[in-house]
């Protein structure tokens, strides 16, 4: 897809665009991030920068050192987001954090999902704090925290109640790497 207009694109676009629509997508063009909502409606992102990526890294550490399995704590892999009528979107958490071990594959199941983690993004931040959260808790998805990547990396943390999220702690990241996992329900 590198190198085409908008046109083109929208020209050889699927009327309805599935999750293999978007795998085939991404195979295509290593260079940018495909989802889409459960409503059918597609987000194209360039890939994250490297302060992004030190965000993840940290907290992968972070779970790493204190025992959860590194087969439980993944990066950007796609979750299956279902929808209303059937339908299903697919999502690209920074990071998901689950119960037990997943079989392999690239839109996985949201059932055994504990924590899903937003890094916002510059351009991503009403996708990122009101769209993907209303997705994820309709998901059922327990907990969702997102990442400012301002000077102290804001965490705020949403657990599920009923079917919405209510913030549960902001603080910054440096706070959150001097708690344990099991103090968020993560172990």
């Amino acid at each position: 897809m590198n190198g085409m207009s908008a046109e083109t694109v929208g020209r050889h676009m699927p009327p309805v665009i599935t999750l293999d629509d978007l795998t085939a997508m991404m195979a295509a063009d290593e260079h940018h991030r495909y989802e889409i909502s459960p409503e059918g409606v597609l987000s194209v992102m360039p890939p994250p920068g490297y302060a992004h990526a030190i965000i993840a890294t940290r907290l992968i550490g972070w779970l790493l050192s204190a025992g959860v399995p590194a087969d439980r704590i993944v990066q950007a892999v796609g979750l299956r987001i279902p929808g209303k009528a059937g339908s299903a979107g697919g999502r690209i958490p920074d990071l998901i954090v689950w119960s037990k071990a997943q079989a392999d594959g690239v839109w996985l199941p949201v059932a055994d999902v504990l924590l899903v983690v937003e890094i916002i993004s510059p351009g991503s931040e009403a996708t990122d704090t009101v769209t993907k959260r209303a997705e994820y808790a309709s998901a059922g998805i327990a907990q969702y925290w997102t990442i400012d990547q301002d000077p102290a990396q804001t965490v705020t943390m949403y657990r599920l109640d009923g079917d919405h999220y209510q913030a549960r702690a902001t603080m910054p990241l440096a706070w959150v790497l001097n708690t344990t996992p099991a103090e968020h329900d993560l172990a």
